[in-house]
């Protein structure tokens, strides 16, 4: 017992005295509220870190430094200081913080979201801007959201005749999901797949949104793995990675069945879903670069899972 405290002891010991010695030290950072050894300020955001954060900005300035464990977090609570860091600076603040949880389901950060700045993650983007998220692409697939509208204007209709009360949040929660499906994979889950799809994505979000105390505390990551958290990351990337895997073999099937009858269609004809336009891309290597499989199901992954709000997943 003895051997295990000793070096948490030892560990303490040496955070308290960098604390006290960076005190010491002349202040060149933005305003900080006081803080213990170790954890920081972690201790001071509570259950409503929007409240906490308003609270401090009002002491401390709109623009001041948090500690959360070891990593040195600015808080900006103004417009023109959130204006010199996205527009003036945003180069030098386009990264997102690193964390090995985002690593597993989103395949070692190759999603646009996730991905370092550089060239990698401007060829990515390009992809997003150009081919999945334009306007063109977006009034392609106008017909695909005016057929699920109209479907659930039919089951109102129905609801109403039958004098039968209609959850309107459940309803419009489905019609959502229907569109996204049938945009990003070209087919609808509903059913006992549409069940596994949302248990899916609702583990999904929650990993995401996990508290890793080795993020901000590196000699207690341990603890993360013995919560389990990195085997339930794990199994939901598996998951995802099968449900994507079937759906682009589903669609390169599809095309090899068009070919042999007439030539493969061109991105810009017909309702091409995401997964025919990445396809296409990979195809005939459209933007001078060339992406892989694991490219295209971390796009679709980023894609379905930020197009479709946690708050529809009821």
């Amino acid at each position: 017992m003895l051997l295990i405290l000793l070096p948490i002891f030892l560990i303490l010991f040496l955070q308290t005295i960098k604390w006290y010695s960076n005190s010491t030290k002349r202040k060149t950072s933005p305003p900080s509220p006081p803080k213990p050894p170790v954890i920081g300020n972690l201790h001071q955001l509570g259950l409503f870190p929007h409240r906490t954060l308003q609270s401090l900005a009002r002491k401390h300035g709109p623009v001041m430094l948090l500690h959360l464990g070891s990593v040195p977090v600015p808080v900006i609570s103004s417009a023109e200081a959130a204006c010199e860091i996205m527009k003036t600076h945003d180069r030098v603040f386009a990264n997102r913080p690193h964390g090995k949880l985002h690593d597993i389901p989103l395949y070692d950060s190759k999603d646009v979201s996730t991905a370092p700045y550089g060239e990698y993650w401007r060829q990515i983007r390009s992809i997003s801007v150009l081919h999945l998220l334009s306007v063109k692409r977006v009034r392609s697939l106008r017909c695909v959201r005016e057929e699920e509208i109209m479907l659930m204007m039919e089951k109102i209709r129905n609801s109403c005749s039958s004098a039968s009360p209609v959850n309107l949040s459940g309803l419009i929660a489905r019609t959502i999901n229907d569109i996204v499906c049938r945009v990003a994979l070209g087919r609808k889950y509903g059913g006992e797949s549409g069940k596994g799809f949302k248990k899916l994505l609702e583990e999904f979000t929650e990993l995401l949104g996990s508290f890793i105390v080795g993020d901000y505390v590196p000699w207690l990551g341990w603890l993360t793995w013995i919560s389990g958290v990195y085997a339930k990351a794990n199994r939901v990337a598996k998951e995802f990675d099968d449900l994507l895997e079937e759906v682009v073999e589903e669609h390169i099937n599809r095309e090899k069945g068009a070919s042999n009858k007439k030539d493969v269609r061109s991105d810009s004809e017909g309702q091409s879903d995401f997964v025919d336009v990445l396809l296409w891309i990979q195809r005939t290597n459209a933007l001078g670069f060339s992406i892989d499989r694991t490219v295209i199901k971390a796009l679709i992954l980023v894609s379905i899972t930020s197009m479709i709000p946690l708050h529809v997943l009821i």
